[in-house]
């Protein structure tokens, strides 16, 4: 997962103030100097992979699409406009890098489901976020059971949907910065989170129903 970081000290301490992500990444465009990059890595190094290998299914294939994130950063970095939130445009180039390994891993994707992709929080939070005051379906899960389920089931959701969940519910994205990432408006997040919880539902519901 982690470049290659060998950081001395930076501008940020010798001022005794932390630069936000933007000023780091407009100065090191403005001055090629590495730290400024190894700075912004080492910020988000823990939660962009956790990100991918939650989106991925694969620890292996997490920590390519991570080097390759980095790596369009340093090479877009004359893209990015001043005045626009660096975290939504880095998680903006982790999905457009994790899809293109989708495409090109697609057998791989296949066999994913076992793969471990961390502790998720119970589905009933997910659902009592998102419907509020509507019983939860879901109620007669049991927590390591659900906890369990939900990591597998989520992971078959279409894209789409899974796509939503992961940014909002396991990366705790506003839907506005959401939105931004997948480039679609508020309201479809939202009612994209709804259909992934009518979903989850009705797979949880069929199962039981199963002799």
């Amino acid at each position: 997962m982690c470049l290659t970081l060998e950081m001395t000290e930076t501008n940020e301490e010798s001022s005794g103030a932390p630069q936000t992500d933007e000023a780091l990444l407009i100065r090191y465009r403005e001055t090629d100097d590495r730290h400024l990059f190894e700075e912004l890595v080492r910020r988000y190094e823990r939660e962009i992979f956790s990100y991918l290998r939650r989106y991925l299914g694969d620890a292996e294939l997490a920590e390519d699409v991570f080097q390759a994130t980095f790596l369009q950063v340093h090479l877009k970095r004359d893209q990015f406009e001043e005045g626009r939130k660096f975290r939504p445009w880095l998680y903006t180039v982790a999905t457009n890098q994790a899809i293109d390994a989708q495409r090109r891993n697609r057998r791989h994707r296949m066999t994913s489901l076992d793969q471990p992709k961390g502790q998720g929080e119970e589905l009933g939070k997910m659902v009592d976020m998102l419907v509020g005051s509507d019983p939860d379906p879901l109620a007669n899960i049991n927590g390591m059971e659900r906890k369990e389920w939900v990591r597998r089931t989520v992971d078959q959701l279409p894209e789409m949907l899974k796509s939503v969940v992961v940014l909002v519910y396991y990366q705790g994205m506003k839907y506005r910065d959401a939105a931004g990432v997948l480039d679609i408006p508020v309201g479809t997040v939202k009612s994209r989170l709804h259909t992934a919880i009518l979903k989850l539902s009705e797979i949880w519901n069929q199962r039981n129903e199963e002799p």
